[in-house]
């Protein structure tokens, strides 16, 4: 889209300095993870000294997903069991559902919503681990799945009144919604969620890339052909009888990954089991 407005510039900028900050502990546990010789024990302590995370991961493991014969109380036991890099992305989510509006007058489905950013993110962290190891960190991929949509909490909390016409008319017309967006807020969510990320200080190819993930990548851009791959795919995971979305070309490959969605998304193997994962979440941070 082209430059915006003075106004809506100044509006979108207003709404992103209401939205909560980002939570500390989160941001160390990335900032740690960025050295690759740090400790486990580093991260591990970072996240118990926020007990409302270390609540939920030790609910999370201890739930009938799992099914582990003795309870873990720890959250160092948890990294035995699931690995830092799992521990990490659940620190990452429920960060991320900590900010979400708990309401808004926009009619937004924010469950849905977290559902299809949970898919995506595992979908991103999968198709990083197989088509792109060593080249790209895939908790880099998990976060861009994980908060590529975020601009529309931002409109629906702040903007809600244009927010709600533009998804009425996306639902009756079939228009693409960052297309509906632009028509009645004057920006679409991927400019927003840009702004957004930059404010919480996640690092700037990121921020590229959630401005960029309704674009298909035309560079050779890993990270967002990571992102583009995953937000499709998790499209077909959520419903696989749906027709492709309007910006799904089904002829498409990269440049850094060379293969076609449907070839990736076979190698990706059973589905449904990032909608399990992304369910046992949901289940568990409703508690």
């Amino acid at each position: 889209m082209g430059t915006l407005s003075p106004e809506v510039s100044k509006r979108l900028e207003d709404a992103v300095d209401r939205m909560p900050a980002f939570p500390k502990s989160v941001q160390k546990i990335l900032e740690l993870t960025r050295n690759i010789n740090c400790a486990p024990k580093d991260i591990v302590g970072v996240i118990e000294k926020d007990p409302v995370v270390t609540m939920k991961i030790l609910k999370v493991l201890n739930s009938a997903f799992y099914a582990l014969p003795n309870k873990v109380t720890s959250v160092n036991r948890a990294v035995v069991f699931l690995g830092i890099n799992t521990v990490k992305n659940l620190a990452l989510s429920f960060a991320s559902v900590g900010v979400l509006p708990s309401s808004n007058a926009a009619g937004f489905d924010m469950e849905r919503y977290l559902r299809h950013s949970l898919i995506t993110a595992g979908v991103a962290r999968q198709v990083a681990a197989i088509h792109a190891a060593g080249r790209i960190d895939p908790m880099d991929c998990y976060i861009a799945g994980l908060l590529h949509d975020f601009g529309k909490v931002v409109f629906a909390q702040f903007m809600a009144e244009e927010f709600h016409q533009a998804l009425q008319t996306s639902d009756e017309t079939g228009r693409r919604l960052h297309d509906t967006e632009s028509e009645f807020i004057g920006a679409n969510h991927t400019v927003v969620g840009s702004m957004l990320a930059e404010r919480w200080q996640f690092p700037a190819a990121l921020v590229d890339c959630i401005r960029h993930h309704h674009d298909i990548p035309v560079a050779d851009s890993l990270f967002s052909e990571c992102l583009y791959l995953a937000d499709t795919i998790s499209k077909r995971v959520v419903d696989p009888t749906a027709l492709p979305h309007a910006d799904y070309d089904p002829n498409w490959h990269g440049n850094a990954i060379p293969f076609t969605v449907d070839a990736v998304a076979n190698s990706l193997g059973d589905l449904g089991r990032f909608a399990s994962e992304a369910d046992m979440f949901l289940q568990t941070s409703r508690a």
